[in-house]
């Protein structure tokens, strides 16, 4: 293990400091939503269109990495949140943030799609330690990027400013190096089948997360809570994502996959009915455990079901992709004209269908 450590220290160090800045920047645009409403004069409903555009970028990057995937580097991934991260810092017009966003999300996605195998293949069978390494050290930029974004006021152009800087610097520290399988031959690759339920239920978790952490913040602040303690407890809301991830690192190969996709589906069906009915903001901290289940959950049954193929990874995370872009419009919308605690309601709805329909399908998917 020491060995491999010295070996592959850049590229460690590489994907560590990268999944920190990309939860330090997602994390930042639920809370800048209200300022950033301010500043361009939108009307309802239009500042979650920065989120989506984050999520399209993503989708943009996994794409490339579909496509491109051999020939993508560590380098190019981390260049992509600089460029993003830095037009946030500018904010010139509302038309250059959502383009910012967008390129953001592209470096998002080629990061995701690129450090993971390589880290895999690196660490050989301490790989998936190491990814879930990778999985905390993104939680812990999202647990930071809000105190701080309260910490200095509430400017939205300072915190990406600090994005912008650490992605600049990392990207100067982590060179070739960051790369072990720079000369590898690229994988065979004999071809995957699609599994739908799987899709189905990877886009509507990933949605709901998406939701989550873009508008929870807003629906926090419609509920009565004021703009500094809805960071703050965003900020506690990664503490739980990140407890939840923590878990289950520990314990999770002791548990059938969608086991853990449905256990985080009932969890959200009781947070949220709690958030509609009482109390709003610890309910909604609770949702950080959920929403750190989804996506291991989902992830993992799907890629047991469609097979090894080296496009699977895309392919997979595709679908939630498609739940991070579309759900934060739709819900943006509806939200406008479902009242105070009209968010969780509508949570609600979503997930005790989903959480049925998944304990229905339990065995199979688990098959």
């Amino acid at each position: 293990m020491r060995d491999d450590m010295r070996a592959h220290a850049r590229l460690l160090f590489a994907g560590l400091a990268s999944f920190v800045l990309m939860g330090f920047g997602q994390s930042l645009f639920g809370p800048t939503l209200p300022e950033v409403t301010r500043l361009f004069s939108l009307g309802g409903g239009v500042a979650p269109w920065l989120i989506s555009a984050l999520w399209v970028g993503s989708a943009t990057g996994v794409g490339l990495m579909y496509v491109l995937g051999d020939h993508v580097r560590p380098r190019h991934a981390i260049g992509m949140l600089f460029l993003g991260a830095t037009g946030l810092t500018l904010q010139p017009g509302w038309a250059a943030m959502l383009l910012a966003a967008l390129v953001f999300g592209t470096g998002y996605g080629l990061a995701t799609a690129t450090f993971n195998p390589r880290v895999l293949r690196a660490f050989g069978p301490r790989g998936a330690s190491m990814l879930s390494l990778l999985n905390a050290a993104f939680a812990l930029g999202a647990i930071i990027a809000p105190l701080i974004f309260v910490a200095l006021g509430g400017v939205s152009a300072l915190v990406f400013g600090i994005t912008a800087a650490g992605c600049l610097l990392v990207w100067a520290l982590a060179g070739e190096r960051a790369d072990p399988a720079r000369t590898a031959p690229p994988p065979p690759r004999p071809g995957y089948r699609v599994h739908w339920p799987s899709m189905g239920f990877g886009l509507v978790g990933i949605g709901i997360e998406s939701c989550l952490i873009g508008l929870g913040p807003t629906a926090l602040i419609a509920s009565g809570t004021t703009e500094p303690e809805a960071a703050r407890l965003l900020s506690a809301f990664f503490v739980a994502f990140l407890s939840a991830r923590v878990v289950l690192g520990v314990m999770a190969h002791r548990v059938q996959p969608f086991t853990l996709y449905l256990a985080g589906m009932l969890w959200a069906v009781g947070s949220a009915l709690v958030a509609a009915l009482w109390a709003p903001g610890p309910a909604f901290v609770a949702l950080g455990i959920s929403a750190g289940m989804f996506f291991p959950g989902f992830f993992v049954a799907a890629s047991r079901k469609m097979g090894d193929d080296p496009r699977v990874t895309p392919v997979i995370l595709s679908a939630g992709l498609v739940g991070g872009i579309g759900a934060p419009v739709v819900m943006g919308q509806v939200m406008q004209a479902a009242g105070p605690r009209g968010f969780f309601w509508i949570l609600l709805a979503i997930a005790v269908p989903t959480a049925l329909a998944a304990l229905a399908l339990r065995r199979r998917m688990n098959g």
